[in-house]
């Protein structure tokens, strides 16, 4: 089944231009594009958005926590994605659920820090 029924057509073709232009493109962009084209070829741009979360919120939000943690949460939830969808995609959920872990640090925040320990041990043994 095809759920690309609500996405604009525009909206992807932009997002697509937009990341084979030729300049540089601002992280806050790419972050965009990949959104937008996670929904129509979720395989080929989830393990882009979830490095991409990172990096926005670390150069854009870094003096604002709340938000990076929020940004840092969507690219474990990515990557968890692409571990759902297909197999040895393993090393990106444990290099997302590190900079989330990091965030979580930074903020003191001890149980949910506990918790994202615990899936990495689990990831770490096999268990996933």
């Amino acid at each position: 089944m095809n759920h690309t029924g609500n996405i604009s057509h525009d909206e992807v073709l932009r997002a697509r231009v937009a990341l084979l232009g030729s300049g540089t493109l601002p992280i806050r962009h790419q972050v965009a594009a990949y959104r937008t084209l996670v929904q129509v070829s979720p395989l080929a741009y989830l393990p882009l958005l979830a490095p991409a979360l990172y990096d926005y919120s670390r150069m854009e939000f870094a003096h604002r926590p709340e938000i990076a943690l929020a940004l840092r949460a969507e690219g474990v939830a990515a990557a968890r994605r692409m571990c759902g969808m297909e197999a040895g995609w393993e090393q990106l959920l444990v290099g997302a659920l590190g900079r989330y872990r990091e965030q979580l640090e930074v903020m003191g925040r001890g149980e949910e820090l506990a918790s994202v320990e615990a899936e990495m041990g689990e990831i770490a043994r096999g268990g996933r």
